[in-house]
């Protein structure tokens, strides 16, 4: 006997491509368990396993139109929540190495200076995706992301239309933020989507 699934994945996965967030609820109620499960094997550890449960939400969240490519949704699923895993078992490695051969241990008074350190690495991804955006995306992100303009105001510095300059945000918006993905740990890409 063949078991009907509860739920057409096909259909929520268009549905989460056009932000629909309910559909995303529930594909995160139906696998979360799943992937904290399969993250834990991997890692051992509950934390660990927890964050990568939610950097590969995040992950399908922001994938936008490209979900509707997805065969299979656990598939995909465990597949970028392997990527991450082997991810933070990388950098727990280099940071266990790091830690021995430096002979130190961080205490809180050297907490400020790591912050100091990770802003300004995060400002830095951040600049060097805008610096990647087409001229127009740029011009319109730096005049309403980073100077406060409205759109209005935006179209009418740039001479173009309102719609013209919110089709230019959301397309630098999405840029930056796969960009952060792939090029920030997860400290960072907090940080930098906060300054988005």
């Amino acid at each position: 006997m063949v078991v009907k699934p509860l739920f057409d994945e096909q259909e929520l996965l268009h549905k989460i491509a056009e932000g629909d967030a309910l559909a995303f609820k529930q594909v995160y109620l139906a696998y979360n368990d799943k992937i904290f499960k399969f993250a834990y094997r991997l890692l051992q550890s509950r934390e660990p396993a927890r964050e990568v449960v939610q950097e590969t939400m995040l992950h399908l969240w922001q994938l936008g139109y490209r979900l509707k490519e997805v065969k299979s949704l656990e598939g995909y699923l465990k597949t970028i929540a392997k990527r991450r895993a082997i991810d933070l078992l990388r950098q727990q490695v280099k940071a266990e190495k790091a830690e021995r051969q430096l002979g130190l241990t961080y205490q809180d008074s050297h907490r400020e200076t790591e912050e100091s350190i990770l802003l300004h690495e995060s400002r830095r991804i951040l600049e060097d995706g805008i610096r990647l955006l087409p001229k127009q995306q740029r011009l319109v992100y730096r005049l309403c992301q980073q100077q406060g303009l409205k759109y209005e105001e935006a179209a009418a510095q740039l001479n173009l239309s309102h719609g013209t300059v919110q089709t230019h945000m959301k397309l630098a918006l999405k840029f930056l933020r796969e960009y952060v993905l792939k090029h920030s740990g997860v400290a960072a890409i907090l940080i930098i989507l906060r300054l988005l």
